[in-house]
């Protein structure tokens, strides 16, 4: 899952949306693609109203569904009796191991999945190009040891896109707390230095369970439709604005960017930064290496790109460096960033592969599963997500062991690019099914995409009218205990129904709530049925989260195959309804700034102030 997801996950669908529509505007790389490659759009007052009529994704669903018993019985007892999510799992993460896009371990798992949906019996397996990523990367070797006053080996990994230093290379320590530094002092001190640059932070003591499954009072309270997004939103923020917060974080980009331009006229051996923390305090003799640990955003383009060797250290390691140097003690360390750049315009491919449709009338319509299969470099990309990988593949697998034959086509996509931004999922709903066109007021220059309100109508294409469901996982390791609706209210009675019979392996929940940071949001974005199933946590937000600790020896064999049996019910009951399942209201951007628009005149006895005026043009009452 996304480094993202921690920032405001109820404002990731628009930062989607926002990606959407950049999407539109050519590259330099879309633009040698044919014309004819690209699919062709509809406008709204075309698609809108086509699913009004009955079996349609705007029309009347039936109260009560017709579900299979048997089926559930038969997907249950192979998924127990003849799973192999497991050895999936062996393979993925040990036999590839991390999962960088652009990276050979990526072209590797692309090949792999696609070879291995093959040989359990899909059709039509490929890789799908989304686009131009970046740097092509891959970790050799990193190493650190403090020389003296006190030789100690020392944890640390390259942070991804480090450059390589020029074999192992000494130098004393400068501890660099950025935001307290006075970079002027610092000029002319720092040639042939190694310098630790961040703050030391706290390791607080763990006085309660880093593991942790769903209690019933917890996934109840998941049920109301008051979420605890603005709980969520004090937390991170405190008592900023969130205009307060990103002013703080471009000041601090800002500062880093100084920082790391002197560093790099005055010739720094290498940067290392510390560690940061897991949830409840977790993130103690780990090493958390993500997009947290990057000095530059977008660190993957050459022009983006960090030029000093730098790595992240486990954070008592760190610590440690950092208090001697600042009481005045001199600390020579050596490090060895070994690491190897395999191309600057590296394209992202997403495996997509089918058990085709059986029903003449409803073959064209495809359900789909998936999540990414990207990782971050410091583990093997196990529990992110080469759980929620690995249990799409199983829960198709499950499908074809029973020789099934679904009436709607049924597609797994397995996505790469999630880590750095859900590219792969977004390329491919740009390709598929439509993008927003640009907006007639554009927002002030430095608003982030994210906090974008402004976009032009959805434009569709045809397969947007064929899209039945997508199912996601990405949350870790942990069982399916119920799925959110994305605010889809016609949706949760079904699959109230469908999860009935799967109250003994703990599936109990509906929830209406927003969930982000993961693929189903490029779909969401676009007005289509887009889930991700709520997991138990476990230790995955505490200690796996993108950290070396997310090795296959973290996967719960009971977990995934529960996972796998829910998801390939999920898969089956979308495929076999008469009617397609329902969808929230077509997306309107372009009408938001109206619709929120106070109503004129709803004062009594108010005066129309010149337009322009404070007050959204209207003046304050007399005084």
């Amino acid at each position: 899952m996304t480094f993202a997801r921690t920032l405001l996950r109820c404002s990731v669908a628009t930062a989607v949306a926002a990606a959407l529509l950049s999407a539109c505007i050519p590259t330099a790389s879309a633009q040698k693609k044919k014309a004819a490659a690209a699919p062709a759009v509809k406008t709204d007052a075309q698609v809108e109203h086509k699913g009004d009529q009955p079996g349609g994704y705007y029309g009347a669903q039936p109260a009560t569904e017709n579900i299979d018993l048997t089926m559930y019985s038969r997907i249950r007892t192979e998924g127990l009796t003849h799973g192999k999510v497991m050895q999936f799992g062996a393979a993925l993460a040990d036999g590839i191991g991390p999962r960088l896009t652009g990276s050979p371990n990526m072209a590797k798992a692309n090949a792999w999945t696609r070879d291995t949906l093959t040989k359990i019996g899909l059709e039509n397996a490929h890789l799908e190009d989304w686009g131009e990523f970046g740097m092509g990367w891959q970790q050799i070797n990193t190493w650190a040891r403090m020389v003296s006053p006190d030789p100690e080996p020392l944890w640390m990994q390259a942070a991804p896109w480090s450059p390589a230093t020029k074999g192992p290379v000494s130098g004393e320590v400068v501890y660099v707390d950025l935001a307290n530094a006075d970079l002027d002092k610092l000029k002319g001190k720092l040639a042939g230095k190694i310098v630790l640059l961040g703050a030391m932070r706290a390791t607080p003591d763990i006085t309660e369970p880093l593991f942790h499954r769903y209690t019933d009072a917890e996934l109840k309270e998941m049920e109301s439709v008051e979420g605890d997004n603005d709980a969520r939103r004090r937390a991170f923020l405190g008592n900023q604005t969130i205009e307060q917060f990103l002013a703080a974080r471009a000041k601090a980009a800002a500062l880093r960017t100084q920082a790391l331009k002197m560093m790099e006229e005055e010739g720094v051996a290498a940067i290392i930064t510390p560690s940061r923390d897991g949830g409840d305090g977790g993130g103690t003799g780990i090493i958390f290496d993500d997009n947290g640990a990057n000095l530059s955003r977008g660190a993957q383009t050459r022009e983006n790109a960090v030029t000093i060797p730098n790595a992240v250290m486990m954070i008592e390691h760190y610590n440690r460096l950092a208090r001697m140097v600042s009481a005045g003690v001199p600390v020579t360390v050596e490090v060895n960033i070994d690491t190897k750049f395999t191309g600057d315009h590296e394209h992202g491919f997403d495996t997509v592969a089918e058990i085709p449709g059986s029903d003449p009338k409803l073959k064209d319509q495809v359900v789909m599963v998936g999540g990414h299969l990207d990782s971050w470099i410091s583990g093997t990309g196990a529990t992110d997500n080469g759980a929620g990988s690995i249990v799409a593949m199983e829960a198709v697998r499950i499908l074809k062991a029973l020789d099934l034959h679904p009436r709607r086509t049924i597609r797994i996509a397995l996505w790469s690019g999630e880590e750095e931004g859900l590219f792969g999922s977004q390329g491919y709903v740009k390709q598929h099914f439509g993008t927003f066109a640009p907006s007639a007021t554009p927002d002030p220059a430095g608003t982030p995409a994210f906090m974008s309100r402004n976009r032009g109508p959805l434009q569709t294409t045809k397969e947007w009218e064929t899209l039945d469901a997508y199912y996601n996982l990405d949350n870790g390791t942990g069982k399916i205990r119920g799925v959110y609706t994305q605010g889809n209210w016609a949706i949760g009675p079904i699959f109230a129904q469908w999860i009935a019979p799967l109250k003994d392996l703990g599936v109990t929940t509906i929830s209406y709530r927003d969930t982000g940071g993961t693929d189903h949001l490029s779909f969401d974005a676009v007005g289509l049925p887009g889930f991700q199933f709520i997991q138990d946590p476990l230790d995955y937000e505490t200690r796996t989260h993108h950290s070396d600790m997310d090795t296959y020896d973290r996967l719960h064999q009971g977990d995934l195959e529960q996972a796998a049996i829910v998801e390939a019910i999920f898969l089956w009951n979308t495929s076999q309804r008469d009617a397609m399942m329902p969808r929230k209201p077509f997306p309107h951007p372009e009408d938001e700034r109206k619709l929120n628009a106070p109503i004129p005149g709803i004062y009594p006895n108010a005066v129309e102030a010149p337009a322009g005026s404070e007050n959204g043009g209207r003046r304050g009452r007399p005084q």
